[in-house]
């Protein structure tokens, strides 16, 4: 398209009519649960620690500062400070994400419930999204339970070299992957998210207890055979992942531990290495109450409500034409 055409959104107008609405009822289905709504800084000195995501950096007043990739640090702080109940929507930020279903500036959804664990606030993901999305099929699996039923193996418990067997079978790739969770990531991504939904029938898929290794900031414990799993899940439709929701790590300690590793690995894979959110920590010692919590993510909603193929199809403005 020529560049005198940039000034038109890339969305149709009756998509942007239909975001403008399906915010308004996001807002309404958390007033009517009383879970208030928060705002926290889109703009912050510190970044994100995360390996496979990248904060953009901005210049503030000569000192260096970074885009928020999610609310969730700030929404933390508030829930030990006793906010209870709360979630955030609006803007958030990562570097390199382009595409049909990504973009550098995006909408996300998160919130927070006192005192639930992963699986009570799972219901809620599933009412949540049956409510949009108008789907009444909801199914829950395990992440053992999804590797068994269209893999055959374990992934608690198989070998690096089984898995790599595996992902030769299945996949074809110009690389061999480097670890167990490349091996996992890549079935997973390649394999399992492509078939979720083989029945023809549009459904929503929520798969809980994740491998230990991809914890990031759920707490970790043993499932009913004894494999140490992270206490998260995932939300799918249409073999699209929505949402990331985990059972909060409430231990400052391990939480500094955790943000000490990124932060080495990082470093050993030529990453930025940056501020990370130490008054996490802080805030963490203090007493943050057990809670769980979710980020999902708007567009990719709008994406499915709308039966669009491209995340430009839901956004007024992406990066190309800001």
């Amino acid at each position: 398209m020529s560049d005198i055409y940039l000034w038109q959104p890339s969305a149709p107008l009756d998509n942007l009519r239909r975001r403008a609405t399906l915010l308004a009822d996001i807002r309404r289905f958390f007033s009517e649960r009383q879970v208030l709504e928060m705002e926290v800084p889109i703009l912050s000195r510190r970044a994100t620690s995360d390996p496979h995501i990248d904060s953009i950096t901005a210049d503030c007043s000569g000192v260096p500062a970074f885009l928020a990739t999610s609310p969730e640090f700030g929404l933390k702080r508030l829930l030990a400070a006793g906010m209870g109940d709360c979630y955030y929507l609006g803007k958030a930020f990562r570097n390199g994400e382009a595409g049909g279903r990504h973009n550098p500036e995006f909408t996300m959804l998160e919130w927070y419930r006192v005192g639930w664990d992963d699986h009570r606030l799972m219901i809620e993901v599933g009412e949540f999204l049956s409510w949009v999305l108008n789907i009444s099929r909801v199914c829950s699996y395990s992440y053992r339970a999804l590797f068994l039923k269209f893999l055959d193996i374990d992934p608690h418990r198989a070998s690096l070299e089984e898995l790599k067997a595996v992902v030769a079978r299945v996949l074809e790739l110009s690389f061999e992957p480097a670890d167990r969770d490349e091996c996992l990531d890549l079935l997973m991504s390649h394999h399992i998210e492509p078939n979720m939904d083989s029945s023809g029938e549009r459904g929503i898929t929520l798969v809980y207890d994740f491998p230990a290794s991809q914890a990031a900031l759920a707490r970790v414990e043993h499932d009913e055979l004894g494999a140490p799993v992270a206490r998260r899940f995932e939300a799918y439709v249409a073999g699209m992942e929505l949402a990331n929701g985990y059972w909060e790590l409430i231990d400052a300690a391990e939480q500094q531990r955790r943000f000490e590793a990124d932060q080495k690995y990082r470093a050993e894979h030529g990453k930025p290495v940056n501020p990370y959110e130490e008054r996490l920590v802080e805030a963490l010692a203090a007493g943050m109450p057990t809670c769980a919590g979710v980020a999902l993510g708007v567009d990719r909603l709008l994406m499915l409500a709308c039966e669009a193929e491209r995340i430009d199809e839901v956004i007024a403005f992406p990066i190309e034409r800001a």
